[in-house]
């Protein structure tokens, strides 16, 4: 079964609501964003959180020492980072730390072997597509590609699938990419930061229901 992380935060009500339906992850976005949020406003937030939802701070190029700095101060449990961190910048933060990929850049597996990090975030730049075929069903679309390609990646670091996911194709990523969570923020949104009730709970139903 698929964890789910709900990114994109930014009030209480979300945040609760996401928890009672199952969520397992919630993330803050620090970096610049239509739904950034001020460490202030995650403290509060986070004091108010069950126990075994995990806290998710998103960087991007931030210094080690801001990273560390808010997350001590929110009382966050893993960073995600999105900007060009290096291995040896990750592993500085390890075992706390979620390195985000873009498929399009995506480096050789030598390459991610050197991340001493807790989990990838492989996400997508753009609308992809390719000639090849998933299960001889017909041609992939750019979604199953990037699905096929998180598969591939999972031997290396558990994988965490993002990118354009939705309640009506969440539960077809999961079973292509089988990857050790999903996360999603626009995807069960009414607007930039607000979160849609029914989408949200869809969302988590469908990604974590057994085939």
């Amino acid at each position: 079964m698929a964890k789910v992380k709900i990114c994109g935060i930014t009030n209480i009500e979300d945040a609760l609501l996401a928890s009672e339906h199952g969520a397992d992850a919630l993330g803050f976005i620090f970096a610049p964003s239509p739904r950034k949020v001020r460490p202030e406003e995650v403290k509060e937030m986070v004091a108010k959180l069950p126990p075994f939802v995990a806290k998710v701070g998103v960087f991007a190029h931030h210094t080690l020492s801001e990273i560390k700095e808010i997350m001590s101060f929110c009382g966050l449990d893993l960073a995600q980072l999105h900007g060009g961190e290096p291995p040896d910048f990750c592993a500085l933060l390890a075992p706390k730390a979620i390195k985000a990929i873009a498929l399009e850049s995506l480096p050789p597996l030598s390459e991610l072997k050197r991340y001493n990090i807790a989990a990838f975030l492989l996400d997508r730049e753009k609308k992809m597509t390719s000639p090849l075929l998933a299960n001889n069903s017909g041609p992939m679309t750019g979604d199953s590609y990037h699905w096929q390609k998180a598969r591939e990646i999972k031997g290396v670091k558990p994988v965490i699938l993002g990118g354009g996911l939705t309640p009506e194709n969440v539960r077809q990523a999961v079973e292509i990419a089988q990857p050790y969570a999903v996360d999603v923020a626009s995807g069960v949104e009414k607007s930039p930061g607000k979160k849609d009730p029914k989408k949200l709970r869809d969302f988590i139903e469908a990604a974590k229901r057994e085939s």
